[in-house]
């Protein structure tokens, strides 16, 4: 007999997931993967990775453990760091080890090299999606960046490297990069045409020149990223910006980061609202094209943001399956079968083979529970009598 305690009550929970290969057990995403001729050995691998019950349980680590911001240090000094925790940056070298920052821009997928990364943006979104932010801009940046050759091919070797380097330096010095994005400031919101930030052109006696800029971002994502597109007004209008955290000099760049946002959800990831103090930065695309240089940065990451979704859906998808595949039994007399069912044998097979409740009349059709017959219909609720 149960002595009722929490531990001998287990029956009537599903088991815990992990250690699944999560490119394999999700059918159709294989089949359209074969459809295309991706490389399904190397999704497997992937799915593998990500599904693993290791960094299911960096996702969750990274999550309970949310980034801190240090503006100064003990002395006075300006820091403008943020510090995460060490499974964050786990899930980051996860990340751009599989080349989701890069891979579509590198030539290293010959077949379909978008196609190939947005299965594996998919199935690292299933493990944790907040690390992915960084990783979502550093790819879209170079959408942008082709309105600057010059720049592109300086920044491009080190936006296309596998290593992740988290180490507060000048990004010549690193051995990779990753780049964010800033354009919302607090009077505009997402209106940038109303943006107040100001970029002053500095010529210098080399003939080069670059500008300095002035002002704020109410939205800033990954602030430890090593540089940033951003929106400012110059004297032909509102004008794109590419701004590193460290001047050509090796100095600190004049981000001054006030605060992380407190969000209902992406914990693991910072998103901040910083201020520039005649902030170092070079042109991207013409004067006054600001909205259409940036814009290109912008539509892939929404398309990523679509991507991600999906991911999200997809990791719900077998837990929820997983839950009347083990309880969908009698609790006295809870069915050693159907506890053992597999994810792919729930998530994936027929509609009919899925255990539920005999009150859900079909996969697609929401409704209420048979009411109890001391329940009587309100014409606006369900009450008790």
């Amino acid at each position: 007999m149960s002595s009722g305690l929490l531990e001998d009550a287990s029956f009537n929970q599903s088991p815990a997931f992990g250690d699944v290969d999560l490119f394999a057990a999700d059918r159709p995403l294989a089949d359209a993967a074969a459809r295309l001729g991706l490389d399904a050995k190397a999704l497997s691998a992937c799915g593998r990775d990500y599904g693993s019950a290791e960094t299911l349980d960096l996702g969750r680590i990274a999550n309970e453990n949310p980034p801190k911001l240090r503006t100064m240090d003990g002395k006075g000094n300006r820091l403008d760091l943020v510090e995460f925790h060490p499974a964050y940056h786990a899930l980051m070298q996860k990340s751009i080890g599989h080349g989701i920052h890069a891979s579509a821009h590198d030539g290293s997928d010959p077949q379909g090299p978008l196609a190939s990364r947005a299965v594996r943006l998919y199935l690292a979104t299933q493990a944790e999606s907040g690390h992915l932010c960084p990783i979502t801009m550093t790819h879209a940046c170079v959408g942008a960046l082709r309105a600057e050759p010059g720049l592109l091919k300086k920044w491009l070797p080190k936006i296309q490297s596998r290593r992740y380097d988290p180490r507060p330096l000048s990004w010549t010095k690193k051995t990779g990069v990753t780049l964010g994005m800033g354009m919302t400031e607090r009077q505009g919101g997402t209106d940038v045409r109303a943006n107040i930030t100001q970029a002053v052109t500095i010529r210098t006696q080399g003939g080069g020149d670059h500008v300095e800029i002035t002002g704020h971002k109410w939205f800033m994502s990954a602030p430890m990223c090593d540089a940033f597109l951003v929106l400012a007004q110059a004297e032909g209008g509102l004008t794109c910006y590419l701004m590193p955290r460290y001047r050509p000099d090796g100095g600190q760049n004049n981000l001054r980061f006030q605060r992380l946002k407190d969000k209902l959800g992406n914990k693991s990831n910072a998103s901040s609202e910083v201020e520039f103090h005649a902030a170092y930065a070079e042109r991207v695309g013409a004067e006054g094209a600001g909205v259409r240089t940036i814009i290109e940065m912008v539509n892939l990451t929404r398309l990523d943001c679509a991507i991600a979704s999906a991911g999200w859906a997809a990791m719900a998808t077998p837990r929820t399956c997983r839950w009347p595949a083990t309880i969908a039994r009698p609790r006295s007399t809870p069915s050693g079968k159907a506890r053992a069912m597999s994810w792919r044998s729930t998530c994936c097979a027929p509609p009919a083979a899925i255990p539920r409740p005999r009150w859900i009349r079909s996969p697609g059709w929401c409704a209420r529970p048979p009411r109890p017959s001391t329940w009587r219909r309100s014409p606006r609720r369900w009450s008790a009598r």
